[in-house]
Formats: C-alpha cells, sequence, structure tokens
C-alpha cells in the first residue's frame, strides 16, 4: 500500500472533520446546560432573597413601631421594599398586631 494513496488521505481528512464537529458540538451542549444550571440557581437564589427581605422588613417594622405591618403595601410605601411584581406572586396575611404574618411568595409562571 501506498501511504499517499488518496482515498485513504480522504478518508483520515473526513474522519479528522467529523471528530472536530463531533467535539465542537459537545462543547456547545456543556456550554448550554452549564448556563442552564446558573440560570435555575439564580431564580431560586432571587426568591430567598425576597423571603429574607420581607422578614428583614417585617421584623424592622415591629421594632420600630411595635406592631407588625397591617399589609405588604405598607411595607413597600415605610420601609423601601421591592420586588418584581410580575415575576413574584407575595401572600402576606396579617393574623394580629402583635402575631407575625405569614407570608408566602410563589413564583408566578412566565412562558418563553
Amino acid at each position: 500500500m501506498n501511504r499517499f494513496n488518496k482515498p485513504d488521505l480522504l478518508k483520515r481528512i473526513f474522519n479528522a472533520q467529523v471528530l472536530s464537529v463531533l467535539v465542537f458540538v459537545g462543547i456547545i451542549a456543556i456550554f448550554i446546560i452549564g448556563i442552564n444550571s446558573v440560570s435555575n440557581s439564580t431564580l431560586t437564589d432571587d426568591r430567598t432573597l425576597l423571603e429574607k427581605a420581607v422578614t428583614k422588613d417585617i421584623v424592622h417594622c415591629y421594632a420600630v413601631e411595635g406592631v407588625y405591618p397591617p399589609s405588604l403595601s405598607y411595607i413597600e410605601e415605610h420601609y423601601g421594599l421591592t420586588y418584581d411584581h410580575k415575576k413574584y406572586i407575595v401572600s402576606y396575611e396579617p393574623i394580629g398586631s402583635n402575631i407575625m404574618p405569614s407570608v408566602m411568595i410563589i413564583e408566578r409562571y412566565q412562558q418563553q
């Protein structure tokens, strides 16, 4: 066999190109999976931060005024709570002026 035989050379070049394309596609797939993972963890962190912010403002209001806030809008107006109303539903149920209110944060479903 001649090592400069054209069919073998073309076959090796084609195999190298296919291998390169497969490696490239694999790297892109790993990159996309990584981005999705980071995105999902960021959403979880956002919700946790909102829960902490609401709780902190409730406790701060109680420490300053001696009563728990009557509504979520009261916290937004007087204590500067801000959040994305399109992204989260915050259920705020005051039980009494001296009992900590029940707070539930629900993420809205968003179609993309």
